[in-house]
């Protein structure tokens, strides 16, 4: 099998992002964020409320959200993807969370009552998390409740066999990974050399500072819609850890300018790696406390490492009451993450600004409902247009 060269992967990467989005209305959704910017950007979009000027996730939907492990081993359900973070208005991820909702509500044939009950819960969520840990425990899903078990049971072999095909010490080339160039292979070296991995690799803290690290492996990956044409590269570090020898997989993405709107006078890094970082730290520390950022290729790139216990959040069919049980739950994982930036007159000035335009018969802002409906519109005619156009490429000319 001929693998694609760095020159070949573009062309091919674009055809399997418009493969993933064509499959429903919600991997669209999930693909296309350069639609819901473009509505933020336009004057429909200038009309939300403009809360506080704090990190937010910028591409805040159901994927993005998942387990992940701390340094010390604790998990938490956090924002897992943060390369759209930017200071800006957290209006603008309560937007982007309950399109999201309402496009899986959608996908399994709920009724349009329970999108405007899904929004009425995610709404008390959001605003319950500035009150305290409440819904830590006690109202969990049971959905999120049975992800955490497995999160905090699996191990590396689970991990290896789910990210590389194998939980064997090499990176196997094919479908999901191909080879580097020299340049490329030249460059891995370099960072792994001098850009920290070793450092990076040693922070779990069941793994001793001064371990031995070695780099086995190396591969570009073929990984999400929001890879294309960037770089993304998978690392295979090996840890003598005492009498024991550890695994690690890194996971290497190039950092761009974000595309979701910032505040005004925001004083953010400039370069994007450092942007990545930040709002990590801010948003989701157990992420932000295992990324660094570096330069490859003389590009800016954040990079993590993967631990077994992080997984995303994926729901293919909802039930009424699940579905506005995850929708309360992880509006306070949001809320939460936008509360600890605050001080205490911030949020009660935002949580009062949230209380209004509430009509009598909804209990959520008309601001986000009408927001929804537009964007689910938009987006639902989007989705089409898109199918009709890849199934005209799939077309072969007479």
């Amino acid at each position: 099998m001929r693998l694609p060269s760095p020159e070949e992967r573009r062309p091919l990467l674009l055809a399997r992002r418009n493969l993933k989005m064509a499959r429903s209305p919600h991997a669209y959704v999930r693909g296309n964020t350069v639609q819901y910017y473009d509505w933020l950007h336009s004057q429909r979009g200038h009309r939300l409320p403009h809360g506080p000027a704090v990190w937010i996730c910028g591409d805040c939907h159901l994927g993005n959200l998942g387990p992940l492990a701390h340094a010390d081993g604790k998990v938490e359900v956090q924002i897992r993807d943060l390369d759209q973070t930017v200071i800006g208005n957290p209006a603008h991820d309560l937007v982007r969370l309950a399109l999201s909702l309402a496009t899986a509500a959608r996908g399994s044939s709920l009724p349009g009552v329970i999108t405007a009950q899904m929004l009425e819960q995610m709404v008390q969520g959001y605003e319950l998390a500035f009150k305290g840990p409440s819904m830590q425990h006690k109202q969990r899903p049971e959905v999120i409740d049975s992800l955490l078990q497995d999160s905090k049971s699996r191990n590396w072999n689970q991990l290896a066999r789910e990210r590389i095909d194998s939980p064997k010490p090499k990176i196997p080339l094919g479908k999901r990974f191909w080879p580097l160039s020299s340049a490329e292979q030249q460059a891995m070296q370099t960072l792994f050399h001098t850009g920290g991995l070793h450092q990076l690799a040693t922070r779990i803290s069941s793994r001793n500072d001064d371990a031995h690290v070695e780099l086995l492996d190396a591969a570009y990956w073929v990984k999400g819609c929001s890879s294309l044409g960037l770089l993304r590269y998978a690392v295979l570090l090996g840890i003598d850890n005492g009498e024991e020898r550890d695994y690690c997989l890194i996971d290497i993405k190039e950092a761009t300018r974000a595309a979701a709107p910032r505040h005004a006078h925001a004083k953010m890094p400039r370069d994007n790696a450092q942007r990545v970082l930040a709002g990590s730290y801010r948003l989701s520390p157990a992420l932000g406390e295992r990324m660094l950022a570096a330069r490859f290729l003389d590009r800016g790139v954040f990079i993590r490492e993967l631990l077994p216990q992080d997984l995303a959040l994926q729901i293919d069919q909802l039930e009424p009451e699940q579905a506005m049980r995850i929708a309360r739950y992880l509006a306070w994982v949001v809320g939460t993450a936008h509360a600890r930036q605050m001080d205490e007159a911030t949020r009660k000035a935002w949580l009062s600004e949230l209380k209004q335009q509430r009509s009598k018969t909804l209990d959520a802002p008309s601001w986000l409902w009408k927001s929804v409906v537009q964007l689910v519109a938009s987006h639902e005619q989007g989705y089409l247009e898109h199918c009709r156009k890849y199934a005209l490429s799939l077309k072969k000319p007479s």
